[in-house]
């Protein structure tokens, strides 16, 4: 099954001159949202102990992956958006700063995690997930996404960890 055909471009969103991938029409056929999890479920990263997906479209694909795996979930969310003690990772984007959060206790030390989301552009918010699962002490089995802009510097300034994606948009 070409997911590719699952996506949509809808142009000048969220702001002029910018392409979005629109992963809905995925979302909405069954069959290409099965097929998008079993291929992640199946990507060689070793055993995992946990996955760890982005707030709010990696959810989406996270959580079902978790389920298929048969392992926990952890969500990494917006400040101010967890209710217990948590680590957090400011991050650069293209104009300002932003950031992410975990709960301190997501992630016990050693635990293999699998970094999900749906989309890898710039890489800043998938690196600073990474920082974040590190600094409780697990260990990055590797970064999974859906959809992935080749053009974009996102896969470089991931480093030395293992990158997935389904999707290549060059």
């Amino acid at each position: 099954m070409d997911l590719a055909r699952y996506l949509r471009d809808v142009p000048d969103f969220p702001k002029p001159g910018i392409l979005f991938k629109d992963i809905t029409p995925l979302l909405a056929a069954p069959e290409a949202l099965q097929a998008a999890i079993e291929r992640l479920a199946a990507l060689p990263v070793g055993k995992v102990d946990k996955v760890a997906a982005i707030e709010s479209r990696g959810f989406l694909f996270g959580v079902p992956l978790a389920l298929r795996l048969g392992v926990g979930f952890v969500p990494v969310r917006k400040p101010g958006k967890l209710p217990w003690k948590t680590n957090r990772v400011e991050y650069v984007l293209e104009y300002g700063t932003d950031a992410v959060e975990i709960h301190q206790d997501a992630v016990q030390k050693g635990e293999r995690i699998l970094l999900v989301d749906d989309l890898l552009a710039t890489g800043g918010t998938m690196g600073a997930a990474c920082q974040l699962v590190e600094s409780c002490g697990g260990v990055v089995a590797g970064c999974a996404f859906v959809v992935e802009l080749g053009f974009l510097p996102g896969r470089q300034r991931l480093g030395q960890r293992r990158v997935d994606s389904l999707v290549l948009v060059r």
